[in-house]
């Protein structure tokens, strides 16, 4: 910096030696100073301001909210950060305050003119004179405010980086706990992979707007109002020339923000689909390729990136146009500042040294305004990601009602005219009331669609049962009475299709009781009748399943989920069409073993297999959502209905095959 403060003072010096030699000469040597301070003001804040403006607009009240209850503990390195650079600022102000004295009183001998507290600095140092023999001292102030700015900017940065981190840590957490919260209803309304991309890529544009813009605008803020009013303290003319452009560049900001928020949100959209896309293909892998369906993916996921595209080609397109006109603008802001600066400089109406010092102002304004559009689309992309966000963390999640109690759950299951609806449409269940005594074995076999899932997810509280539309109840206790943490431990759950985590054998089946010991897995394995399956692989029980379970048959995958709904040792359990993938014989030794190690616990079985059904102690049969018959296996083929109609195809099917 000094270098170039004195090449700028040796060009002055030239310029005021040949003032008597004409207007040409100095018309010229006064441009090209003035160019060279431009040159290298706009060189070093083109490094200082690759950081972009936050807009105040797109905060709203409820989002705030929630960040400011996301930031506590950490708004502390945000003030750190913005008293260093208040400092900085005030050491980038001082720099052309400096090259104007240099120039002014130095250079070309005017007199001073400042406060008392400098000019009693000036005397001290030893006067004009003093300073003339020592610009030394110039260059070593110069130098001191360069380090001062150096050291400030990284204090701002890393305190700034640690509330950053730190609300963003918070942001993630926050936002992964609220989604195990929320309704199985929410998630099955929602897309996973749109999901993946908020707590993902909308955090991560969240993260970068607060790391670079949040003390960055409080120092832009600053920059302009003192640029401003030094500027005016200088000339007033001058002044209100630039201040004409910037209404301009204001209104025409608002008019393009508006239309560009709203382009990111499509974009943003298109993007989550994208990623569903390549989620729904990576998970159904074996489906995808089992029907050849490799053209058909490859053509859909073509189809939404070419949508993805496009959309960011236009949104090209806008801030092309947006930016180009802003750099129309400040580059005319330029020329009229050079053009009417000169013209005062000639006319003795301004000193070189406040030319000098109004240029660089001028800069400091010019280049937020030149990078306005960037600013603005880096701000649309944050306000999107951020509404996207909360939309998300005020979805209402799962709660218990105050007077939740723990009750014990081997009790009798009461359900008592129980109608339900999937959103309010058609009804699924129509006023159905049966009983399922504690430590029995009851079954339920419908048809597809009759509602004997919707029974199991209403018990579990995967769904709650509406107010006036019936009641479930444990032991007298309404389910909705009892802490849902509580009930879901006591009812374990295995589903046609159930889900394996990408880990080992071992890992699955001891996922609801990390410290089971392997004796106890492989007790669990051997009720499942999977013990035999997995011995045979190279790596017994570390064998790794792969994702969802890819590498085990559909068979096997459920034995495993059996053997993990096992180490739960539940008062109930559910069997939800879970040994549809294995073969009659296996069937009957599963069923087998869990009488047998069943203890007191109540098992509740749903199948469309007759032989799996015909032990239990009571059968309840489904018919579009309605009762259609109840009692043991002797009682209902000793009766017509759907259930003896069912045991004749069975059975007659089974002879044939035979």
């Amino acid at each position: 910096m000094d270098l170039f403060v004195f090449s700028t003072i040796s060009l002055l010096q030239q310029v005021i030696s040949i003032r008597k030699n004409g207007l040409f000469l100095k018309i010229k040597y006064l441009i090209f100073s003035l160019f060279i301070t431009i040159f290298y003001q706009l060189n070093i804040f083109a490094l200082e301001h690759n950081n972009n403006l936050i807009d105040d607009n797109m905060k709203k009240e409820s989002e705030l909210k929630i960040i400011r209850i996301l930031s506590k503990g950490y708004i502390k390195f945000f003030f750190i950060s913005a008293a260093a650079t208040i400092l900085k600022v005030s050491a980038s102000f001082a720099v052309p305050q400096v090259i104007r004295f240099t120039v002014d009183h130095i250079i070309d001998d005017y007199p001073l003119n400042y406060i008392q507290l400098v000019m009693n600095t000036i005397n001290n140092i030893g006067g004009i004179e003093f300073l003339k023999e020592n610009l030394w001292l110039l260059t070593f102030f110069i130098l001191v405010l360069a380090v001062i700015t150096g050291v400030s900017d990284y204090i701002g940065k890393i305190t700034l980086a640690k509330g950053t981190e730190g609300i963003i840590k918070n942001i993630r957490d926050k936002l992964f706990e609220h989604i195990q919260k929320l309704p199985y209803s929410w998630h099955i309304k929602n897309q996973t992979g749109d999901i993946i991309q908020r707590s993902t890529s909308d955090v991560e544009v969240v993260r970068n707007f607060i790391s670079t813009q949040l003390v960055e605008i409080f120092r832009v803020i600053m920059l302009v109002i003192i640029s401003l009013i030094l500027m005016f303290s200088m000339n007033f003319h001058l002044t209100a020339a630039v201040l004409v452009f910037i209404p301009v560049v204001v209104l025409y900001s608002t008019i393009f923000y508006g239309i560009l928020t709203k382009k990111f949100l499509v974009a943003d959209e298109a993007e989550g689909k994208l990623f569903t896309a390549i989620q729904e293909n990576l998970t159904g892998v074996r489906v995808v390729r089992a029907f050849g369906r490799e053209k058909h993916e490859i053509e859909k996921f073509t189809e939404r990136n070419n949508t993805f595209s496009e959309l960011w080609v236009k949104l090209g397109y806008q801030l092309g146009y947006y930016w180009g006109i802003g750099d129309l603008v400040t580059g005319v802001l330029l020329m009229v500042i050079v053009v009417y600066g000169t013209i005062f400089a000639i006319n003795d109406r301004i000193t070189l040294g406040e030319f000098l010092a109004f240029a660089s102002y001028t800069v400091m304004i010019s280049w937020p305004l030149r990078s306005f559009g960037r600013i603005l689309s880096e701000l649309s992309k944050a306000k999107v990601s951020l509404k996207r966000i909360c939309e998300i963390l005020k979805e209402p999640v799962e709660d218990d009602s105050p007077d939740s109690v723990t009750p014990d759950i081997l009790k009798d299951i009461e359900f008592k005219n129980v109608t339900f609806k999937y959103d309010g449409e058609t009804e699924v269940l129509k006023n159905v009331s049966f009983t399922i005594k504690a430590g029995s074995t009851f079954a339920i076999l419908g048809g597809t669609g009759s509602g004997k899932t919707t029974l199991m997810y209403l018990l579990n509280r995967l769904y709650d049962l509406p107010d006036h539309m019936g009641c479930i109840t444990i032991g007298g206790v309404s389910i909705k009475n009892i802490k849902r943490e509580h009930l879901r431990k006591n009812i374990g759950m295995v589903l046609q299709e159930p889900f394996l985590f990408s880990r080992t054998i071992k890992e699955n089946i001891a996922i609801v009781e990390p410290d089971t010991s392997l004796d106890e897995i492989k007790k669990a394995a051997s009720i499942a009748q999977i013990d035999e399956s997995i011995e045979e692989f190279s790596k017994g029980y570390d064998t790794i399943v792969g994702e969802r379970g890819v590498t085990l048959s559909g068979g096997q995958k459920q034995r495993v989920a059996i053997a993990r709904m096992l180490l739960q040792k539940t008062p109930i359990m559910v069997f939800d069409d879970s040994l549809s993938a294995v073969d009659a014989d296996t069937d009957a030794k599963i069923r087998s073993s869990l009488i047998k190690s069943k203890g007191s616990s109540t098992i509740i079985i749903i199948s469309h297999r007759i032989t799996t059904l015909m032990e239990a102690d009571t059968i309840l049969v489904l018919d579009k959502g309605e009762v259609s018959d109840i009692g043991t296996h002797e009682e209902l083929i000793n009766r017509d209905g759907i259930y003896k109609d069912i045991f004749n195809v069975q059975m007659n099917l089974s002879e044939d095959i035979e």
